[in-house]
């Protein structure tokens, strides 16, 4: 049984900073590359950013260059995203899923910020 568990988020001031992590079991971790998106109410998911099955980010949205951070831990089949800077645009629920496998998928992890 295939099972993705983002943790990590909550409720944090602009400027301040979260690391979310994506645990996953029952499917080949390493043998993927790895995408956060993140999804606000009324909006289609955007993706936030992609990592290589070897650990090189492959890209990252306009809107995060510089204040996020993917990576990715082979050995404990985890992805993180290390988030800095948090803007009241970030606030969204984030997820964590197998790229080009829209049916490896977590169930989110929610991002508040706020003052």
């Amino acid at each position: 049984q295939v099972q993705l568990v983002e943790s990590g988020g909550g409720l944090v001031q602009p400027g301040g900073s979260l690391t979310l992590s994506c645990a996953v079991a029952g499917f080949p971790f390493n043998s993927f590359a790895w995408d956060w998106h993140r999804q606000t109410p009324g909006k289609e998911p955007e993706l936030v950013a992609r990592i290589l099955t070897g650990g090189q980010p492959l890209t990252y949205a306009d809107s995060v260059k510089g204040r996020f951070t993917i990576s990715r831990d082979n050995d404990k089949r985890t992805c993180y995203l290390q988030m800095n800077n948090l803007t009241l645009e970030d606030t969204a629920v984030y997820f964590c899923g197998a790229s080009f496998r829209s049916d490896i998928r977590g169930q989110g992890t929610p991002v508040t910020v706020s003052s």
